[in-house]
């Protein structure tokens, strides 16, 4: 599949984000990269997103040892393996969470019902044992509070419990976690805040036609972002901004708000010709394969139609869910597949292509016994089987780790690869998707006006078909170390999702 062709629109901060550059085969099958730094990347690009999904999902409840009251052991390892720099509590669950419930002795801690996702939460995992995974894996934390259930009538009250939440109680969560003198937190034993700088008021808001519109949700984003400042001062603030609310929440709350988010959860097959749901995608792997590597476009075109939104206002974005929804067992066996890895690899680069507004960014849920679009499958029951990274993980973690400060130009690029680049000092980063199921690509490395003094490959190389499971975890979709080439020319096998480090220095 030939790359895409150029795709260009004005960024809202002054710079481009354009789609993959059209291919030039020069004969020399030139990788042609300007170091000049265009704008700083945010270290949030690739976070995770966490949320009590109930009896659909067991993404905290069978991430807990219950025996021990600790996190899985293996759920620890793979994820700071992972090593998500952001991870994010909350989603719909706030709308009918309250905090206080998921506080203090484990043994006094009321169970809850899972209004949207069924089942019973324990609340064994409340605030202080999330921050402490964040703590433990060095994510900063994210937490959605309980926007008086962002109007949905349906998750104000059950039986006799109220589950619908103020401005004053999420304030109070503030300083619950970052009050140095908090007594309630205190009382239970932390002494030292835990200082969670980043919140978000507001869940899928615009998404319920029963919640509130858009003028109610602007006035209350005020409210809440006034009294929880109130509590903290130096809190982060994100506030909701979809379908098309962007503009004018920004103009009604953009003062008090350092974000707006928005999610995309999105199935990309054909329904002209699906192909990717149920087990077709093994039949027809070609069909597949085309599909999957246009998935991209249908973010991009999320992203473009939220920056288009917001005008001239100059606000980042938060994309605080993100996922492929495709019909099929535990939704869509294919994620599971090394194909849905590449996919998402050009995901990824379009995020980094789209940095100079958007500044945090998933492409997964969290963790979880089921959902394929999870990036940590917990198999169940533990025993021998060792929690393990989806696909679309492996490519988070590899990207992840090798990663500049600010993006540059990516100018030429080889028939094939979906190319992106990032600097950091003298290292200049590439992310390189090779979108060719059969073909490697060859390529010859210029840094424009450099020297590249020395270079290493971190590569994925796998066959689009093979699928990953807790039986061959350690086994495929592995990441080999190379040098790079002498001659700074590198091949980069079909199918294939590789992080270069290239050492320049001038000429």
């Amino acid at each position: 599949m030939a790359a895409a062709g150029v795709v260009a629109a004005t960024g809202v901060f002054g710079g481009a984000a354009a789609g993959p550059l059209e291919a030039r085969d020069d004969g020399e099958r030139s990788l042609v990269v300007d170091p000049k730094p265009l704008f700083e990347l945010s270290p949030y690009l690739y976070m995770q997103f966490m949320e009590p999904l109930g009896a659909t999902d067991g993404s905290v409840e069978a991430a807990w040892d219950h025996a021990r009251d600790e996190w899985r052991e293996d759920v620890l390892e793979v994820t700071r393996d992972l090593a998500p720099p952001m991870m994010r509590w909350g989603g719909i669950f706030a709308d009918f969470y309250r905090w206080r419930e998921g506080i203090g002795p484990r043994e006094q801690r009321p169970p809850m019902l899972n209004l949207l996702w069924g089942g019973i939460e324990s609340n064994q995992v409340g605030t202080g044992e999330f921050v402490e995974l964040c703590r433990y894996v060095g994510a900063q934390p994210l937490v959605c509070v309980n926007f008086e259930s962002d109007g949905r009538v349906q998750y104000m009250k059950t039986g006799n419990s109220v589950r619908t939440a103020d401005a004053r109680e999420a304030a109070e969560w503030v300083a619950y976690c970052n009050d140095p003198d908090n007594r309630e937190r205190k009382a239970h034993g932390q002494g030292a805040p835990w200082d969670v700088t980043h919140w978000q008021i507001g869940n899928e808001t615009s998404y319920d036609t029963h919640g509130f519109d858009l003028e109610t949700a602007a006035r209350k984003t005020v409210e809440f972002a006034k009294a929880m400042r109130a509590a903290d001062p130096a809190i982060q603030l994100i506030a909701w901004g979809d379908s098309g609310w962007a503009a004018r929440m920004a103009e009604v709350a953009g003062e008090h708000v350092q974000y707006l988010a928005f999610h995309h959860m999105f199935d990309p097959d054909s329904p002209q010709r699906p192909v990717l749901r149920g087990e077709q995608y093994r039949r027809e792997p070609d069909a597949a394969w085309e599909q999957l590597m246009a998935a991209w476009q249908l973010t991009d075109a999320k992203i473009r139609t939220v920056r288009e939104n917001l005008g001239a206002h100059k606000i980042p974005l938060a994309l605080t869910e993100c996922h492929f929804v495709i019909p099929g067992r535990d939704r869509g066996d294919v994620l599971a597949s090394w194909a849905a890895g590449v996919s998402y690899a050009r995901i990824l680069n379009n995020h980094q292509r789209h940095g100079d507004v958007l500044k945090i960014a998933t492409a997964a849920d969290f963790c979880g016994t089921r959902w394929q679009n999870n990036a940590v499958i917990i198999p169940t029951p533990k025993g021998n089987n060792r929690a393990y990274l989806q696909p679309v993980a492996r490519v988070m973690r590899l990207y992840r780790h090798h990663i500049g400060s600010h993006a540059i130009t990516v100018s030429r690029q080889p028939d094939g690869l979906d190319v992106v680049a990032s600097r950091r000092g003298d290292t200049v980063y590439l992310h390189v998707a090779n979108t060719q199921r059969t073909r490697s690509v060859h390529a010859s490395i210029q840094i424009a006006g450099q020297v590249v003094r020395s270079g290493r490959v971190f590569e994925i190389a796998e066959d689009p078909s093979v699928e990953v499971s807790y039986l061959n975890a350690a086994d495929v979709m592995t990441t080999r170390e190379r040098p790079l080439a002498t001659d700074r020319a590198w091949e980069f096998p079909a199918a294939s999702v590789s992080a270069l480090e290239l050492q320049i220095g001038s000429m």
